[in-house]
């Protein structure tokens, strides 16, 4: 830990050397996830786990036991703020451009509580596919070319569609939409994030109505309100999406967060 900041940088539960943090510069194959951490405990551990375990076996072919990842999360937590953000990454030490086996390594960086945006965002609708959408992987540079161009257009962010014109997501972001009485999400190639899981199951527990469906820029003018959600917040407002406006929802939002703070808080 450096002694003017209360946040880490570990490396399989030790302070990471340079040495350690030299061959991350170019992995571009690793997985990662991001949670908050709110008085030392997390909401939807259970889905953090699942998800670094199962990238963990399909990109490397072996994963780390759900409890050593959890002590490596201890580890990280013990001297730290009550409330910070971490990102937990997965490589193999075995490096880029090889075929070699090697049990993965385990980062885990902590820093500052975010709570993103406050919105409302306008987002430009690009056509892009994500490698492997459905795992949280590290080599997006595509995601931050996006943002870059959407921002330059006078945009606050971007959108995806997919090949048949369809809404996957967005960014560093989920996409769910707003029909008036239930909560739409995209049908097409995406990550499930882990607060868009912690969101619909709560919504199952509260009775709200859920449709997976296709969702094109054609239907964004009969639809009631978006937002985007990621771990920093299961909503930010939307208001437009390329030149289609959306209304503002508030009991939308409230919706979203009620849900997600439904969830109860576990440690480590």
């Amino acid at each position: 830990m450096n002694q003017d900041s209360p946040y880490i940088t570990q490396v399989n539960g030790r302070t990471a050397t340079t040495d350690d943090l030299a061959p991350l510069a170019f992995a571009g194959h690793a997985h990662f996830t991001a949670l908050q951490v709110t008085g030392g405990r997390v909401r939807g551990l259970d889905l953090h786990l699942e998800r670094l375990r199962s990238a963990s076996e399909e990109l490397f072919g072996r994963a780390l036991p759900d409890d050593l990842v959890r002590s490596r999360l201890r580890t990280a937590l013990r001297d730290g703020p009550a409330d910070l953000s971490l990102t937990v990454t997965v490589s193999s030490p075995a490096g880029e451009f090889t075929a070699a086996d090697a049990d993965p390594a385990l980062l885990v960086r902590t820093g500052p509580a975010s709570s993103g945006p406050a919105g409302p965002l306008a987002l430009a609708a690009v056509r892009h596919d994500r490698f492997l959408p459905h795992i949280k992987h590290v080599g997006e540079a595509a995601k931050t070319h996006l943002l870059r161009k959407a921002v330059a257009e006078g945009f606050d962010d971007a959108a995806f569609l997919d090949g048949e014109g369809r809404f996957s997501e967005a960014t560093i972001w989920n996409l769910a939409f707003w029909d008036g009485e239930s909560v739409l999400w995209p049908w097409a190639g995406l990550l499930t994030g882990t607060t868009m899981g912690i969101v619909r199951r709560q919504l199952d527990r509260l009775g709200v109505g859920q449709r997976t469906v296709p969702i094109t820029p054609e239907d964004l003018p009969a639809l009631a309100g978006a937002v985007v959600m990621n771990s920093w917040t299961p909503g930010v407002p939307v208001h437009r999406i390329g030149s289609a406006e959306l209304p503002a929802a508030p009991p939308f939002l409230e919706l979203l967060h009620r849900a997600y703070e439904a969830e109860p808080l576990t440690a480590p």
